[in-house]
C-alpha cells in the first residue's frame, strides 16, 4: 500500500514522530526534521488527504478514570457469512472499544473496556448474547496490561 501513495523518507519520518506525540506544533517537528513549519503543515494534509493519518487521539489511563476491567472476547458466529451484521450490532455496544475479524478458533476477537465486573456481566449477558448470529463467545479479563505502543514505521526502500 505505501508504494501506491508515493510516501517519501520524509513523511514516514513525520509518522513516527507524530505517533510517538500528536501533540508536537508543525513549527517544533520541522525543526526537529529541519524544514519549515508549512512544509509539515502541507505534508500532514496531504497524508490526511490519502487516509494515511486519521486524525489524532488523546491518550487515557482508563484505570484512572475507574475502568478496571478490560476484557477480550472471542466470537464464534453461527456462519462466517454473518461478520457484517455482527459487526453492526457489535459497533453499536459503547464498551466494546476493537474489533478484529479473524482466522482461527474465533470468527471476531473484541476488546471491551468496563468500570467493573457487573458492568462486564451485564455487557455479556444482556447486550452481546442478543445479537443474532452469534453463536457463543468466550471471554479473557486482563490482569495487567504490560505495554501499548504502535509500530515502528521502516520506509519503503
Amino acid at each position: 500500500m505505501a508504494g501506491k501513495l508515493n510516501l517519501d523518507k520524509l513523511d514516514f519520518q513525520i509518522i513516527q514522530e507524530m505517533m510517538e506525540n500528536a501533540e508536537i506544533s508543525y513549527a517544533d517537528l520541522g525543526k526537529k526534521l529541519f524544514v519549515s513549519g508549512g512544509t509539515i503543515h502541507v505534508r500532514i494534509k496531504k497524508l490526511e488527504e490519502q487516509k494515511v493519518v486519521k486524525g489524532r487521539k488523546l491518550s487515557i489511563d482508563l484505570k484512572a478514570l475507574g475502568y478496571d476491567v478490560i476484557a477480550f472476547i472471542g466470537i464464534y458466529l453461527e456462519k462466517s457469512s454473518l461478520y457484517d451484521a455482527v459487526a453492526k450490532e457489535l459497533k453499536r455496544i459503547p464498551e466494546i472499544v476493537r474489533l478484529n475479524y479473524t482466522t482461527g478458533n474465533y470468527s471476531m476477537f473484541a476488546e471491551i473496556v468496563c468500570k467493573d465486573i457487573q458492568q462486564l456481566r451485564f455487557v455479556l449477558h444482556d447486550k452481546l448474547q442478543n445479537i443474532k448470529g452469534i453463536e457463543r463467545t468466550e471471554t479473557f479479563i486482563s490482569l495487567e496490561e504490560s505495554f501499548d505502543r504502535n509500530v515502528v514505521i521502516i520506509p519503503a526502500s
